[in-house]
């Protein structure tokens, strides 16, 4: 008995939609890529702040690999 995930039709549905989700990736990160070089013209932020934020917030969404006391 094959299951619904396993049809060769469902597997081209799910390709697709991963290429679409890579797509608009990509769109994503050109839109914020813009935004960030926007907002360092124009002297707002600096690419150290912008560094920093990122890690910070990296930090935050990544738990350590080992146990902290």
């Amino acid at each position: 008995m094959d299951s619904y995930y396993s049809t060769p039709m469902n597997e081209v549905n799910v390709l697709a939609k991963l290429a679409d989700m890579k797509e608009e990736h990509y769109h994503q990160l050109v839109t914020l890529s813009a935004i960030m070089e926007l907002l360092i013209d124009k002297g707002i932020l600096t690419r150290e702040e912008i560094e920093k934020k990122a890690l910070e917030i990296d930090g935050f969404l990544t738990p350590p690999p080992y146990p902290t006391v």
